[in-house]
């Protein structure tokens, strides 16, 4: 169904019929929930707050359990925060937060996956992008450096593809 004709369908009904399809929508879809619940109580900075324990859990847990390191739990919350339009700068934050939690665990304990610095390399890139199309990147300028010392000091194989991609955006 093209946007046109949902206009078209939701024009034709009446005031009740769509708070009842609203209200069918809130109950069934956890995203709908998700927007609303926003919309009406935009409390983002415990959502960044929420968001940052939970990737910490993922590379310090508390239980003493082996750490899980997922890219993705991170990825799940910033692709929310998006869609939610979140303070731009505070996705930034949880950005960077990631990078910087999975730096600390990789201080305390080498990690010896490839994957692990192609996926932090990942993050790091997207970072770039979106701080340089919020106009974030001066106000960010020293974390992302920071960054960026970490991987050299901490010797990633792709240390220098992180200073690369902090040259091309000309940050």
């Amino acid at each position: 169904m093209s946007k046109r004709e949902l206009s078209k369908y939701l024009s034709s009904l009446s005031k009740k019929e769509l708070e009842v399809q609203v209200s069918e929508l809130y109950d069934r879809l956890k995203e709908v929930r998700q927007f609303y619940n926003f919309v009406f109580n935009p409390k983002e900075e415990k959502m960044v707050e929420e968001a940052k324990f939970k990737i910490s859990k993922e590379y310090f847990p508390p239980s003493g359990r082996k750490p899980k390191r997922r890219r993705s739990v991170a990825q799940r919350f910033l692709r929310d925060f998006v869609k939610l339009g979140v303070e731009p700068a505070l996705v930034a934050d949880v950005m960077l937060y990631n990078i910087e939690v999975a730096q600390a665990a990789n201080a305390e304990k080498t990690i010896n996956q490839d994957s692990f610095y192609k996926s932090m390399l990942n993050s790091f890139d997207e970072a770039l992008q979106y701080t340089n199309q919020h106009n974030l990147h001066t106000k960010l300028k020293i974390r992302l450096q920071q960054i960026i010392d970490r991987a050299e000091d901490q010797r990633w194989v792709n240390a220098q593809a992180f200073a690369d991609h902090y040259e091309k955006y000309g940050v």
